[in-house]
């Protein structure tokens, strides 16, 4: 008597974890800011539609301290607050547009900058600190979306953001229309 035995089932591989952390490359392809603008490193942590928290490390070859001379002291090398901001917003972006990326400017929709309010600086930060971005969903409405949040270096807190709009509009409808035609008299 022969003995049949059914083949056991193929087995399927576990999906792969998601990430816990993201790099350069998922960054510019979410968003379309390069270098030497671009001003986040890593993305650490993403909630899409909630929370992310993303770093940025202060270099001392960054190009905001090229006009400093040699004999440059350490306060002259206080990363500029308007930096700050802009990376804090760069991060406030990649959660805005996490699940709808378009790093091409001149394609789709693009990220536009709206108000920023109670806006509070706190610590300087200097070339060797790393900026931790906590950035959080506030309210979305349609392709306009309200964030918050604030930016530690160390512990110390930075900055801290207390609304930041951002919409997404077609490119098309940015772009410049026809030059008017001149009329003669």
């Amino acid at each position: 008597m022969t003995s049949t035995s059914t083949p056991a089932p193929a087995s399927t591989p576990a999906p792969a974890p998601a990430p816990t952390s993201y790099g350069l490359e998922r960054i510019k392809s979410t968003i379309p800011h390069r270098g030497p603008i671009l001003l986040v490193d890593r993305v650490t942590g993403v909630v899409p539609g909630e929370s992310l928290t993303a770093l940025k490390a202060v270099s001392g070859t960054e190009s905001c301290y090229d006009a400093l001379g040699q004999d440059a002291g350490r306060d002259a090398y206080a990363y500029p607050f308007s930096l700050v901001v802009e990376s804090w917003a760069q991060s406030a972006v990649l959660l805005s547009v996490w699940e709808q990326p378009n790093p091409d400017v001149l394609a789709g929709k693009v990220e536009l900058a709206g108000a920023i309010n109670d806006v509070a600086f706190g610590a300087r930060v200097f070339p060797g600190d790393v900026l931790e971005h906590r950035v959080r969903l506030v309210k979305a409405a349609g392709e306009t979306a309200v964030l918050a949040g604030a930016t530690l270096a160390g512990g110390r807190e930075v900055l801290r953001v207390g609304s930041f709009v951002v919409a997404l509009r077609e490119v098309a409808t940015l772009l410049p229309g026809p030059e008017p035609a001149l009329s003669t008299i």
